[in-house]
């Protein structure tokens, strides 16, 4: 069972977010980086997969230089090889990254064989585009489904489970084939001391791709407005009990 999981740099979730004077980049003098929530899960899915059938999982991004340092803690967590596709824009648009992420698995498995599952965050935390994975696996000719809040091996099939209003949704796709994970999949796990020290051992490929720049074009970014809230005290001790039985009374929970 060969995994490759593509994952992608993006400010910290909960990170104050602010934007260069021009709207045309994050200002990241002052943010942390991490692993996109969903591609997190991504991993850990992928790492149990390879810990119940066997096999080995294979981490890639497409980013500048420091994202080695996201592929370093998947590395750390129980992915096999890392490999780096450097570029020195801050990000490219969906058409791009995929192209250029397609070509670069392509020559993977050229090289190694095919992956029996290519995996993908739901969206990325950034951009929430909802883009990459579907386009990645239309060029690679791979059924995909996004969604997954389940998955698992049987035999030469992937069974993948989404929510719907309805219920659940169950696929089975034969592989190699191409899943977008939801975060709340399973719980990642923390790197351990031991896996931090490997991951610095491990050699991290980079691999150039170019892509054609595709019709998406980011115009300018722009803050949503701060919701400002109030906290009012209605008291403290036991005076204050009036004052909570009368709010209860408003809010309709009393009748």
């Amino acid at each position: 069972m060969n995994i490759l999981v593509c994952v992608k740099r993006v400010p910290a979730p909960g990170a104050r977010i602010n934007i260069t004077e021009d709207g045309q980049a994050v200002d990241t003098a002052f943010l942390g980086f991490t692993v996109s929530p969903h591609e997190e899960c991504a991993v850990e899915q992928a790492v149990q997969l390879v810990e119940k059938h066997g096999g080995e999982v294979t981490v890639l991004t497409l980013g500048p230089a420091e994202a080695e340092e996201q592929l370093r803690t998947a590395v750390s967590v129980g992915a096999a090889k890392a490999v780096l596709v450097p570029i020195t824009e801050s990000d490219w648009d969906p058409q791009r990254t995929a192209q250029a992420i397609a070509s670069v698995i392509t020559d993977l498995e050229n090289a190694n064989g095919k992956f029996d599952l290519v995996l993908f965050g739901n969206e990325s935390a950034d951009s929430c585009g909802y883009q990459v994975g579907i386009r990645v696996a239309l060029k690679l000719g791979r059924p995909m489904v996004n969604g997954a809040k389940g998955l698992d091996i049987e035999g030469s099939v992937a069974k993948v489970r989404r929510e719907s209003d309805a219920g659940q949704e169950i696929y089975l796709l034969p592989m190699p084939s191409a899943v977008g994970v939801k975060e709340g999949i399973n719980l990642p796990r923390y790197p351990t001391m031991k896996g931090r020290l490997a991951s610095k051992k491990v050699d991290v490929t980079r691999t150039e791709s170019t892509g054609a720049v595709g019709g998406l074009k980011m115009i300018q970014l722009q803050r949503p407005p701060e919701r400002v809230s109030n906290t009012q005290i209605l008291g403290t001790g036991p005076e204050a009990a009036s004052a909570v039985v009368d709010l209860l009374e408003e809010l309709g929970v009393f009748k």
